[in-house]
C-alpha cells in the first residue's frame, strides 16, 4: 500500500504539556517523576539546520530506535520507560553529556567534521587518531574509530574533540570517557554485525549518552537509525568503491549531498527540496526500517492528523 504523504508531523507543540524543549528533530517536555516526553517530528536536519520534513520519518525513527534499544540492552542501559504513541518515547530524564560520540568504520561523509572532508583537506591527525596516507573515498578504516564532537546546543556548530581535550576541559571525567567509549565501540560492533546479516554496511553512527540522578550513564536519544547513522547496501559497495562513486544508501546522505551540491549549507539559504526527493526519502526510511528489523512498517493512521493522534495519546500526561 502506498504511503499517504499528506500525513506529516512538522512539529509537536502541545501547550498543555509543561517544560518544553524543542530540538532539531524532537519536541520534548519534562514531566513529573524524572521523566521526559520525546516526540519525534518528521523534520530532517543536517549541517546544523532543518532542511525539510519527510512524511512518516518520525514514526520510522521511533520504532527503529525501539527495535535497536531492545537488541542492545545487554551492552548499554538506555533511557526508555514506555511508548504511548508511534512517534513518542517516555524516557528517564537524564543530563545529556556534552560530547557527541561518533563512531566511524569508513572514510566517508559530507559534513565539515566528517573524516572524509578533513582527509581531503590534507589532515591526517584528527580526533586523537592518525590516519595513513593513500586512503580513498569510502574506504574501510583500519579499524573503527571514535570521532567525538562537542554537543552544540541552541543551534551552534559541533566542533571536533579528542580524548585528551575532553578530559582536560572537564567535559567528561576519565572514567566517564572510558565507559562511553567502550559502550560505543561495542554498540557499533553489534550494529555492524546485525547490519551485515541484512545485506547492509553500518558505515558510521552517533550516540548520545546521559547521566541519571544517580550518575549512571544511559544511552539516550536514538540508536542506529537513518538519521543518526549512515548505511550502505553491501551489494553495491565493491563496484561503487572501484568506480569512485557513493555506494547506494538509505540514509539522509542523499538529501545532504543534494543540498551541498547547490549551496554552502552552512551559510546560504537552503533551496527547496523537490517533492519527488521528499517522496523518495520517505520510501527510503520505510525501506530502512523493514530491511533492518525484518518487520513490515505499519503506519499509524489514527487521528485526523498525526498531531491530533499524538495529542490524544499524550492526554494522560497533561497533568503529570
Amino acid at each position: 500500500m502506498p504511503l499517504d504523504l499528506s500525513r506529516v508531523l512538522p512539529e509537536a507543540r502541545i501547550p498543555e504539556l509543561p517544560n518544553p524543549y524543542f530540538g532539531k528533530v524532537r519536541d520534548c517536555y519534562d514531566i513529573s517523576g524524572g521523566r521526559r516526553i520525546l516526540i519525534s517530528s518528521d523534520r530532517i536536519s543536517a549541517f546544523d539546520r532543518i532542511l525539510t520534513s519527510i512524511p512518516w520519518k518520525g514514526q520510522v525513527l521511533t520504532q527503529m530506535a525501539r527495535w535497536w534499544f531492545e537488541q542492545t540492552a545487554d551492552i548499554a542501559p538506555n533511557h526508555v520507560l514506555e511508548y504511548p504513541d508511534a512517534n513518542v518515547v517516555i524516557g528517564k530524564l537524564v543530563t545529556i553529556l556534552p560530547v557527541e560520540i561518533v563512531v566511524r568504520g569508513y572514510l566517508a561523509g559530507t559534513t565539515g567534521t566528517s573524516v572524509l572532508t578533513l582527509y581531503k583537506q590534507g589532515v591526517r591527525q584528527m580526533y586523537g587518531h592518525v590516519l595513513p596516507d593513500g586512503l580513498r573515498d569510502n574506504q574501510a578504516l583500519p579499524q573503527p574509530i571514535i570521532t567525538p564532537t562537542s554537543k552544540a546546543f541552541d543551534g551552534g556548530h559541533d566542533e571536533p574533540l579528542d580524548e585528551a581535550t575532553i578530559v582536560a576541559q572537564g567535559l567528561l571525567t576519565q572514567e566517564q570517557w572510558n565507559t562511553v567509549s567502550k559502550m560505543a565501540l561495542a554498540l557499533f560492533a553489534r550494529g555492524q554485525e546485525i547490519a551485515a546479516q541484512r545485506g547492509l554496511i553500518l558505515v558510521d553512527t552517533k550516540y548520545e549518552f546521559g547521566v541519571d540522578e544517580n550518575g549512571t550513564i544511559l544511552l539516550a536519544d536514538e540508536i542506529h537509525t537513518p538519521d543518526s547513522s549512515r548505511y550502505w547496501h553491501a551489494a553495491s559497495y565493491v563496484q561503487a568503491f572501484e568506480d569512485g562513486t557513493r555506494p547506494a544508501s538509505f540514509d539522509k546522505d542523499v538529501i545532504r549531498s543534494w543540498v551541498a551540491a547547490r549551496c554552502d549549507p552552512y551559510a546560504d539559504e537552503i533551496p527547496e527540496i523537490p517533492a519527488e526527493m521528499i517522496a523518495a526519502t520517505a520510501a527510503a526510511y520505510v525501506e530502512a526500517y523493514e530491511t533492518i528489523t525484518g518487520e513490515p512498517f505499519l503506519p499509524d493512521m489514527n487521528g485526523a492528523t498525526p498531531l491530533d493522534r499524538v495529542r490524544t495519546n499524550l492526554t494522560p500526561y497533561f497533568e503529570a
